[in-house]
C-alpha cells in the first residue's frame, strides 16, 4: 500500500467519524460537510431516503435535537478505494437517551452503514449512505418525546 493509499483510507475513516461527531455534538454544519451536494442518506424505517445535505441534516436534527444525549460509535470500517471513488462499510451502534420517556429512557440500535464516497476538491464526501439495522433494544418512543421537546425548542427561538 502506498502512502497516498494510506492517506486516503485515513481520510475516509475520519469522514465516517465526523459524521458520528456531527450527530452527537449537534454540529449541523459538520454533519452537512460530510455529504456531497447531491448526496443521499437512506435511513430506511428510521426516516426514509433524503437527498441533499440540507434535507439529511433536517431529518437528523428533527430526530436528535430534543434528546438528552446520543452516542454514535463507528467500528470495523472496511474501505476500498479506486481512484477518486471509494466504497465503505462500517458497523455502528447508536444510543439515544431521553430521561423520563414513557416506557424507558434509552433506545439502542446497531447495524451497518454502506457508503459510496467520492473525492471532492475539499476532501472525501459521502455520495450515498444506507443504514442497515441489525438489532435494537430499548424504547423507540424516546424519539417521540425528543421530537416534542425539539419542536418546543425550535418554536421558542
Amino acid at each position: 500500500m502506498t502512502l497516498d493509499e494510506v492517506a486516503d483510507r485515513l481520510a475516509i475513516e475520519d469522514l465516517l467519524h465526523r459524521y458520528a461527531t456531527g450527530l452527537d455534538a449537534r454540529d449541523w454544519r459538520l454533519l452537512r460537510s460530510v455529504f456531497t451536494e447531491d448526496g443521499v442518506a437512506d435511513y430506511g424505517d428510521y426516516g426514509g431516503a433524503h437527498e441533499g445535505p440540507d434535507a439529511i441534516v433536517a431529518l437528523c436534527r428533527g430526530a436528535l435535537q430534543g434528546l438528552d444525549a446520543s452516542q454514535h460509535m463507528i467500528t470495523n470500517a472496511r474501505i476500498e478505494v479506486e481512484g477518486d471513488e471509494a466504497r465503505a462499510t462500517c458497523y455502528f451502534q447508536a444510543q439515544h437517551v431521553y430521561a423520563g420517556a414513557e416506557g424507558g429512557d434509552t433506545y439502542l440500535v446497531g447495524g451497518t452503514y454502506e457508503d459510496e464516497i467520492v473525492r471532492a476538491p475539499d476532501g472525501w464526501r459521502i455520495r450515498y449512505r444506507r443504514l442497515i439495522p441489525t438489532w435494537s433494544t430499548g424504547n423507540v418512543r424516546v424519539f417521540e418525546a425528543a421530537a416534542a421537546r425539539g419542536a418546543a425548542v425550535d418554536g421558542g427561538s
